[in-house]
């Protein structure tokens, strides 16, 4: 047992491979007292969205209607992050930082996902995206291609620079 901004917390997941919700509660199983809340679709999510306070909400893109999830997890003011396999690109990372998500992770990094959720919980907003491309920017280099920020290059220098401020976004359907 080690100390942790973890301990105590209640989190929720969303994601519609029970895998990856069995390894994510594998993973937060040794912090004391925190409570992992879990859904595989999309219903069930804003259900448990609407029924209770969370200190940090993990949600997938792909198959749970991860984006919709987002927009409502941040509408309720809980630090979000997002972690996709198939939805991994430039563009899904930029809708993720624009819709108020504090981390993208690719399922492949799940390994390391307590160190970026400590991350979440300590550092606000703006550092804390600056974290994540200190630890995942050769990752999304070598996914996404040695060029993947050209387009839309001051929307990314502000980002990693931890300069980007976070507008609300209203999705249209």
């Amino acid at each position: 047992m080690r100390e942790s901004i973890l301990n105590n917390k209640r989190v929720l997941a969303v994601d519609d491979e029970p895998d990856v919700l069995e390894t994510l509660g594998e993973q937060l199983e040794e912090f004391p007292g925190l409570v992992f809340d879990k859904a595989t679709d999309y219903e069930a999510g804003y259900h448990l969205l609407r029924s209770w306070t969370y200190d940090l909400v993990i949600l997938d893109i792909m198959g749970v209607r991860g984006f919709d999830l987002l927009n409502a997890s941040v509408s309720l003011g809980f630090p979000t992050v997002m972690l996709t396999a198939h939805a991994l690109s430039p563009e899904a990372l930029k809708k993720s930082i624009q819709m108020g998500a504090r981390a993208y992770l690719p399922k492949e990094k799940m390994s390391e996902i307590v160190s970026f959720l400590e991350d979440v919980l300590t550092l606000e907003n703006r550092p804390g995206w600056r974290r994540v491309f200190d630890k995942l920017g050769g990752f999304f280099n070598a996914k996404f291609g040695p060029e993947w920020q050209k387009d839309g290059k001051e929307f990314w220098d502000q980002v990693i620079s931890g300069k980007y401020e976070h507008k609300p976004v209203i999705l249209k359907k």
